[in-house]
């Protein structure tokens, strides 16, 4: 996702779980494009531009990972609430709380 509309809309409609670490956004629906969509919020406060970049690629290889459990016609917005070594197991736990919790199947 690159677009502020997007993720501005994911945030405010989209079905939420949060951890100490992560918040993620969950939003499903028919017009958006086939193939799911992920956007990644990574505040100043988390740390300085090579933390916040570190994060991003760790997020982005660990979302990699799940992008074939996640429905079609999805955005995923990830917010980071403070740096850590390892998002692996959070990410993985608040995926399955949305999608159990908004029942979106393949």
């Amino acid at each position: 996702m690159r677009r502020g509309q997007d993720f501005s809309r994911t945030t405010k409609a989209g079905h939420r779980a949060t951890s100490d670490l992560l918040v993620l956004y969950f939003l499903t629906h028919e017009q958006l494009p086939a193939s799911p969509q992920v956007g990644l919020i990574i505040n100043k406060s988390v740390g300085g531009s090579v933390v916040r970049h570190r994060i991003a690629r760790h997020l982005r290889h660990a979302m990699a990972e799940h992008l074939d459990e996640v429905p079609a016609h999805s955005q995923i917005v990830i917010r980071v609430r403070q740096s850590a070594d390892d998002y692996r197991d959070h990410l993985e736990t608040l995926l399955n709380k949305v999608v159990k919790r908004t029942g979106a199947n393949q």
